[in-house]
């Protein structure tokens, strides 16, 4: 099932996999309601999937406007809520190298580690993001060549949005000055995500037979910092807990570490809550997403 968004990646993306595969190929757009014109855009992509003979699904969301983490923050969540609803063996998603380069810029600039540094995967589960390794301009020859029509949401120019900012401001005058920057950015994210392995693998190690929470806090005090940092980042990752700074995750782990037995210490991670209780570390849902 491909995300099919109405814009120009994933028309391509779309179309090339028609051409390639059509065998139990589906096509899905999830409809934001974000804007004035997202009615029209679920029409034009319900057409175009028409024109392929490819079956076509539009499933509406409701994206939390007042997400303290921002309305492209809750738009991703609501949408990613969408894919890991459907009805597929793989989700395929248009994410390209000029993507993948903005978000490692994105998660360096919020203090990420090498977590974040790795930016997106080429599979995540059961997403595929087969363009990754593709440039921008490549997806637009594609388009010409094959007189393709796609939408332009307005909002992509609106630089109020951060990743736009970075898109229009940051990275396209990288671009014009080293023409290799969107390439080199995406190959040290690929970099990224191999050491990232090679820690997961390590955290697996340290954590023995403990294989979720609750974790003992003497299982995290028996390794030094940087390794129980390591665990902790990995089961908060394995929860599907948006993962937080660096300096975030110091101070979660100081907390859990350092306080006295008759303590119990708390923190707010994203949509989550990390607590200490007799002896253990709990990560719970929260509706406090301060």
């Amino acid at each position: 099932m491909v995300g099919l968004s109405g814009g120009i990646d994933s028309i391509v993306l779309l179309h090339a996999l028609a051409s390639l595969y059509r065998k139990g190929l589906s096509a899905l757009h999830v409809h934001h309601g974000l804007s004035p014109n997202a009615d029209r855009w679920a029409k034009a992509c319900a057409e175009f999937a028409l024109r392929l003979d490819i079956p076509f699904k539009c499933v509406a969301v409701e994206v939390e406007r007042s997400s303290a983490d921002g309305l492209e923050a809750a738009a991703r969540r609501a949408r990613h809520a969408a894919f890991a609803a459907a009805q597929a063996d793989w989700i395929v998603l248009a994410h390209h190298r000029d993507d993948q380069a903005e978000t490692l810029l994105f998660n360096l600039l919020r203090g990420t580690g090498i977590a974040g540094a790795a930016a997106m995967r080429e599979r995540n589960g059961r997403l595929l993001r087969p363009f990754l390794s593709v440039g921008r301009d490549d997806i637009e020859r594609y388009a010409v060549a094959h007189r393709l029509d796609w939408i332009e949401d307005e909002s992509n120019a609106d630089t109020r949005h951060s990743r736009n900012f970075l898109r229009h401001s940051v990275l396209a005058p990288l671009i014009q000055r080293f023409p290799a920057a969107a390439k080199n950015l995406a190959g040290a994210a690929a970099r990224f995500a191999e050491a990232q392995d090679l820690l997961d693998d390590l955290a697996r190690a340290d954590l023995g037979s403990v294989a979720d929470f609750p974790i003992p806090v003497a299982a995290l005090q028996s390794l030094d910092e940087p390794r129980a940092r390591n665990v902790l980042r990995y089961l908060l990752n394995e929860r599907g807990v948006q993962i937080p700074s660096e300096a975030r995750l110091r101070e979660a782990l100081r907390q859990m570490l350092s306080a006295a037995a008759d303590r119990h210490p708390a923190l707010q991670l994203g949509r989550h809550r990390l607590t200490r209780r007799r002896g253990l570390i709990y990560i719970d849902p929260s509706t406090d997403s301060r």
